[in-house]
C-alpha cells in the first residue's frame, strides 16, 4: 500500500517593506526623541510603479477617490436603453425653450466628456445681436442637502491628473445628463446678451433656465481649422461628414459665420478688460493625450489658439455678469472670486531680469505690468517674452473664493482680469463653487418675480467655512496635477541613457541666477529646474575650447544678472539671464520621496537639433513617445508583478486610510510656500 503524501505547500514570501510606498500614521512625538511614534496604515503600491505612485500623490493631497455609495447612487436619475431620460412637461412649461430658435454649440478638448458650457450668436429680427452662454443645470440634479450634494461639497472639485480625473459628480450626471452634448435635450442655465450689432455695447441681459439641444460638438484644433478657412477637417465632424453635399454646405455657412461671429465679440471684450488692465499671463502647462480606448497617447504642450481666447471671453463675460447679479441680490452672502493685487516686492526678480534684457517693466498696476510685458518683446527670442509673463504669473497669489459679507466692496477687485467682481459660475459639472454660483442666481431670480425662494441660501459665517474648505480643494487639486505631469516626465526620463540617448539632451534657457547655480526652462519639455555650477565635490564648471563642460577646481562669482564660473587655472565661463545652453536630461532617484527630473548644462551653447529628430518634432507641438513607453513599461512591470501585488492587497485590505491632514502634507505646504519657483500653475 502507497502511503499517501500532502503536497508540499510553497511558502509564501512576505514583501520587503522598503521597496513599497506605505502610510503611517504618527501617533505622538516625544520632546526628546528625534523620532516620532506611529502605526502602520496601509501599502499604496511599489516605488516605482505608476499605480503605486498615483496613489501617493492622492494620499499626499488628502484626495479621496472612494465610488460613490449606494445611498448617494440612488438619488440619480435614470438613463437607459429602455427607460430613457427625457425632457418633463412641468420643466417645458417653466423653461424657456431654445431647441429650434438657437444654434447652439461646445467648443472643448478632444475627448472632453464633461461639457459644462454651450454658446449660441444670433441676429435678432431688430438687427441686434443675441450672445447667449448655456451652462449645464447641475443643481436641478443636486438638490441641496442630499446625499450627492454633500459628498459633492466635500470632494468641492473634480482632481484632472495627467492621465485620468477624479470626478466630483458620479458620472451619469457629469458625462451624460448633465453633460451637454451634441444632439440631445439637456437642461441648462442660459445668460443670454443682447449686443449692438456693430459695436457690440451691451443693452440687456437675461438670465434663466432654458432648454437647449446643442448642434455641435467642436473640439477647440476643429473650430480654429473652420476660422482659418481650411474646411478639410469638415470629415472630422460627426455632425456634417454623413449630410449630402447641399446639406452640409448650408450647415457649414452657418457654422462658420457663428464662430466667426463670436470671434469678433470675443476680441472686443478683450479689448475693453485690456484697457482696464487684464493680464496675458503665461504657464507651462502639459497635457496627456489618451487614444479612443483611453490609452496613453501622447504628452503635449498646451499650444495657444485664438479659439481658446474666445471661448474664455464668453466665460469671464458670464461669469463677470453673474458675479454683479448675484451681489446686488445679496450683498452679504454672495459667494465671489477676488485677486488682490501682488505685493510689488514680489516683482523685484522680474523686473531686473527684464533689464538684462533692455526692458522696463513697470508693476505699479495691472494696466502698466500689460503694457510693459506687451513691449517686452525681443525678436531674435519669443522664450523671453514667455519667461517674463512666467515670472510674472508667479510673483502673484491665486485669487481665491469669499462670501461677500467679510470683506469690503473695494477688496472684491480681480487684479489679473481687470474686472469689479467675480465668480465661478460656468462649470458646475467639475466645481462645487459653480454649483453655489446657480442656487445664488436662481434665488436672485425668484426675488426679481418676488416669487418664494426654494432653497436656503448659507450665511455669510456658513458660506466663508464653505470658501475656505473650497479653497483648499483647489490647492490640493492643483498641485496633484502638477506631481502627476512630473511623475511622467521621470518615469519617461528614468529608463533612458543621459549619456548616450538624443532625448535626454536638450536646449534650455536660463531665467534666474542662484547663488551656486542657475534655473533653467526647456521648452520642448516644458521643465523647470536647477542646473548646479558647483557639484557636491566642490568642483566648479568649467567650458572648453569647444564649449563642453567638465568640472574643475575653481570659484563662482555671483552677479545680479550673470554668473561666472572660474577655475583655479584662470579659465573662465560666463552664464547671462535667457542664454541659451545644451542641457542633459536624468532622474535624480529617492527612496523617501518622488523621483525629480535632474539637469546639468553640457554646453554653453544653444543646443543644435539633429537633422533626424528635426524631421520628427515641430517647434510647436511635441510628439514623442514619452507617455507611450511609459505606459508600455508600466504595463511590463504590472505583469512581472501581478502576482505579489495581489497577495500584499490580501494582507492588507483590513486597513482603513486615514482620514484629516497629515503633518507630511503640512510640510510640504511649507516647503511650497518657501520656493517661490515651485508652482507653474495660475488659476483665474
Amino acid at each position: 500500500m502507497t502511503a499517501m503524501t500532502r503536497p508540499r505547500e510553497t511558502p509564501r514570501v512576505s514583501p520587503c517593506p522598503q521597496d513599497f510606498r506605505v502610510v503611517v500614521r504618527i501617533d505622538s512625538w516625544e520632546s526628546t526623541s528625534v523620532y516620532p511614534n506611529g502605526h502602520f496604515v496601509r501599502v499604496l503600491g511599489r516605488i516605482g510603479d505608476l499605480e503605486g505612485e498615483i496613489a501617493t500623490i492622492l494620499v499626499e493631497n488628502s484626495i479621496s477617490v472612494v465610488p460613490f455609495s449606494e445611498a448617494q447612487m440612488c438619488e440619480m436619475p435614470v438613463n437607459t436603453p429602455g427607460n430613457p431620460w427625457k425632457v418633463s412637461p412641468e420643466e417645458e412649461r417653466e423653461r424657456k425653450d431654445l431647441r429650434e430658435t438657437h444654434l447652439v454649440f461646445s467648443i472643448d478638448p478632444k475627448g472632453c466628456e464633461d461639457v459644462d458650457d454651450t454658446l449660441s450668436v444670433r441676429t435678432l429680427a431688430n438687427g441686434s445681436l443675441e450672445l447667449g452662454v448655456h451652462i449645464a443645470d447641475v443643481t436641478h440634479f443636486v438638490p441641496p442637502s442630499s446625499y450627492i450634494d454633500t459628498e459633492a461639497r466635500t470632494r468641492a472639485t473634480t482632481y484632472y491628473l495627467a492621465d485620468r480625473r477624479y470626478d466630483m459628480l458620479p458620472s451619469i450626471l457629469s458625462a451624460d445628463l448633465c453633460s451637454l452634448l451634441g444632439g440631445v435635450d439637456r437642461y441648462a442655465v442660459s445668460v443670454i446678451w443682447e449686443l449692438d450689432r456693430t459695436s457690440y455695447e451691451i443693452k440687456n441681459v437675461w438670465f434663466g433656465r432654458t432648454i437647449i439641444r446643442s448642434a455641435y460638438k467642436l473640439f477647440y484644433e476643429a473650430a480654429q481649422e473652420l476660422l482659418d478657412g481650411n474646411f478639410g477637417v469638415v470629415e472630422d465632424i460627426p455632425e456634417l461628414k454623413n449630410l449630402d453635399m447641399k446639406s452640409r454646405q448650408a450647415k457649414l455657412e452657418e457654422l462658420v459665420w457663428a464662430l466667426g461671429k463670436l470671434t469678433d465679440i470675443a476680441r472686443h471684450i478683450r479689448a475693453k478688460r485690456d484697457r482696464c488692465g487684464a493680464l496675458e499671463l503665461e504657464g507651462v502647462e502639459v497635457r496627456v493625450q489618451l487614444d479612443e480606448k483611453k490609452n496613453i497617447h501622447d504628452l503635449i504642450p498646451k499650444q495657444p489658439l485664438e479659439v481658446h481666447e474666445t471661448v474664455a471671453e464668453c466665460m469671464i463675460l458670464a461669469n463677470h455678469w453673474v458675479a454683479r447679479k448675484i451681489w446686488e441680490s445679496f450683498p452679504h452672502q454672495a459667494l465671489l472670486r477676488q485677486h488682490p493685487p501682488p505685493h510689488q516686492e514680489f516683482f523685484s526678480e522680474l523686473r531686473e531680469c527684464a533689464k538684462a534684457k533692455g526692458f522696463f517693466i513697470d508693476t505699479r498696476s495691472n494696466k502698466t505690468l500689460a503694457d510693459s510685458l506687451d513691449n517686452a518683446n525681443d525678436p531674435n527670442d519669443p522664450i523671453v517674452n514667455r519667461l517674463l509673463r512666467s515670472m510674472a504669473t508667479q510673483a502673484m497669489s491665486n485669487a481665491l473664493y469669499f462670501s461677500t459679507g467679510s470683506c469690503a466692496e473695494e477688496e472684491f477687485h480681480h487684479y489679473g482680469l481687470a474686472l469689479d467682481k467675480y465668480t465661478h459660475f460656468t462649470s458646475p459639472i467639475r466645481r462645487y463653487s459653480d454649483i453655489v454660483v446657480h442656487r445664488l442666481l436662481m434665488a436672485a431670480i425668484s426675488k426679481d418675480k418676488k416669487m418664494e425662494i426654494k432653497d436656503n441660501l448659507l450665511s455669510n459665517k456658513d458660506l466663508e467655512e464653505l470658501c475656505r474648505h473650497i479653497n483648499n480643494r483647489n490647492r490640493a487639486a492643483q498641485h496633484s496635477q502638477k506631481q502627476s505631469t512630473e511623475l511622467f516626465q521621470c518615469m519617461y526620463f528614468k529608463d533612458k541613457d543621459p549619456e548616450n540617448e538624443e532625448r535626454c539632451i536638450s536646449d534650455g534657457v536660463i531665467y534666474s541666477i542662484r547663488t551656486n547655480g542657475v534655473l533653467v526652462f526647456i521648452p520642448r519639455f516644458g521643465i523647470k529646474g536647477a542646473a548646479y555650477l558647483r557639484n557636491k565635490d566642490g568642483l566648479v564648471i568649467s567650458c572648453s575650447s569647444d564649449s563642453r563642460s567638465e568640472w574643475k577646481p575653481g570659484s563662482l562669482q555671483r552677479f545680479q544678472n550673470k554668473i561666472t564660473s572660474t577655475t583655479t587655472g584662470g579659465e573662465s565661463v560666463t552664464f547671462h539671464l535667457f542664454d541659451h545652453v545644451t542641457v542633459r536630461i536624468s532622474v535624480q532617484a529617492s527612496r523617501c520621496h518622488s523621483d525629480t527630473i535632474r539637469l546639468e548644462i553640457i554646453s554653453n551653447k544653444p543646443y543644435m537639433i539633429p537633422d533626424t529628430e528635426l524631421f520628427h518634432q515641430s517647434s510647436l507641438l511635441l510628439k514623442s513617445d514619452l507617455v507611450k513607453e511609459v505606459t508600455r513599461s508600466v504595463e511590463e512591470a504590472q505583469l512581472a508583478q501581478e502576482v505579489k501585488v495581489n497577495v500584499i492587497q490580501e494582507d492588507y485590505q483590513k486597513y482603513c486610510q486615514t482620514k484629516g491632514r497629515s503633518l507630511y502634507t503640512l510640510l510640504e505646504e511649507i516647503r511650497d510656500l518657501a520656493l517661490l519657483d515651485v508652482s507653474n500653475s495660475y488659476v483665474m
